[in-house]
């Protein structure tokens, strides 16, 4: 095995043909930047986490498949539209409230002079900043306690002071601090991998879902390769995990029926792509997102996948690109293996996250962490 794939391994990701990048995060990609922002305690447990774009933006579009999605400013991202990049996207909890959150974020974008130019005033500008939401409303037991343009802003003030190409932090942070996922604590997490052109691709996903990550048959992650826990250790896992939700059904502020949900995630690349192809990406990445969550896109998620192209590298060199014949050839074939890639990272992002959830016990109620009911990434016994 390769040090790449032991790399990927080592993360609890799922084996994929590329190297993952230096980082294994969203951040991989050059210019892009993450900041977490979240409120824990007294009531609280969400947060917002916002993707910066480099100045001068991304072109961005979005693909929306669960039945029950909180989103704004996605309409924009309709290639028939005006505006072609964004400086960001917000990612947060708090359901339709917690989109309040991309106001600080716009706020923010309008002091840096970033956004679209609609006078000759370099100041003139309109911050378009598309933003989803997830359900964790009453998790830490406050029923009111969810982002505001307050964290909103604290999340890409700490995005805008990390350096480019930091690594992101994953787990119980920003939009995925109250998230849940089938009972488990859900997360965030984020992976990446570079193509043999040198064109990367990575993905960061806040995973709150109606369905579950693990298999309910053995608790492997679906999202994931490698050992299969222990069937002691997993039939102890399922009771712990069913008295969790018992508990957490028994707290008031826990007790919304049926459970609302919503996993979010941002796939990136530093190819060249048009709006249109940008669609396609966050499309084909919902497949990432059904191979690790079963069931996906139901009613009570609002599955949403955002897409940024930086357009640092071309599909295809330019001495390609100008033969007639092979040209569209070219580019189909360098764009598929960026969409079979873009489904690969969100899978092993989503994996990540499962990884990386620390359990939590509140007046919420009790979210228990994959990691705490199954152990290290690597102990079980492997697949025969």
């Amino acid at each position: 095995m390769t040090d790449a794939r032991q790399h990927q391994r080592h993360q609890g990701g799922e084996d994929t043909p590329h190297p993952s990048g230096p980082h294994d995060a969203l951040t991989d990609v050059p210019g892009l930047r993450v900041g977490h922002a979240q409120r824990i305690g007294d009531g609280w447990l969400t947060g917002t986490t916002v993707v910066l774009a480099p100045e001068g933006g991304a072109v961005a579009a979005v693909d929306v498949r669960g039945g029950g999605p909180g989103t704004r400013e996605t309409d924009a991202l309709d290639a028939r539209n005006l505006v072609q990049r964004v400086e960001a996207v917000v990612l947060t909890g708090g359901s339709a409230f917690g989109l309040d959150a991309a106001s600080g974020v716009v706020a923010w974008l309008e002091e840096q002079g970033r956004g679209f130019r609609v006078g000759p005033d370099p100041a003139q500008v309109v911050p378009v900043v598309p933003a989803a939401a997830l359900f964790d409303l009453g998790r830490g037991g406050d029923w009111r306690a969810r982002p505001d343009a307050a964290l909103g802003r604290a999340a890409v003030e700490a995005a805008a002071r990390t350096t480019p190409g930091s690594p992101v932090p994953q787990g119980n942070v920003g939009a995925g601090t109250g998230s849940v996922v089938g009972g488990f604590k859900g997360a965030v997490g984020t992976a990446s991998a570079v193509l043999p052109s040198g064109i990367t691709v990575a993905a960061l996903a806040a995973v709150n879902a109606a369905g579950s990550f693990a298999d309910p048959h053995t608790g492997a992650l679906h999202g994931a390769r490698g050992p299969l826990p222990d069937p002691e250790v997993h039939a102890a896992a399922r009771r712990r995990l069913a008295q969790a939700r018992e508990i957490s059904a028994a707290r008031s502020a826990a007790s919304v029926h049926p459970p609302l949900n919503t996993t979010l995630a941002v796939v990136a690349t530093d190819a060249d792509l048009t709006r249109s192809q940008a669609h396609k990406l966050a499309g084909t990445a919902h497949d990432g997102l059904a191979r690790a969550v079963r069931p996906a896109h139901l009613l009570n998620d609002g599955d949403t996948v955002f897409a940024l192209a930086t357009g640092a590298r071309p599909l295809a060199t330019a001495e390609a690109l100008a033969d007639p014949v092979f040209s569209v050839h070219l580019q189909a074939g360098a764009l598929n293996d960026i969409l079979a890639t873009g489904a690969d990272v969100l899978a092993r992002a989503i994996a990540k996250a499962a990884r990386a959830a620390t359990t939590v016990d509140g007046p919420g109620g009790v979210f228990p962490s994959y990691p705490d009911l199954y152990g290290p990434a690597d102990s079980g016994r492997t697949d025969s």
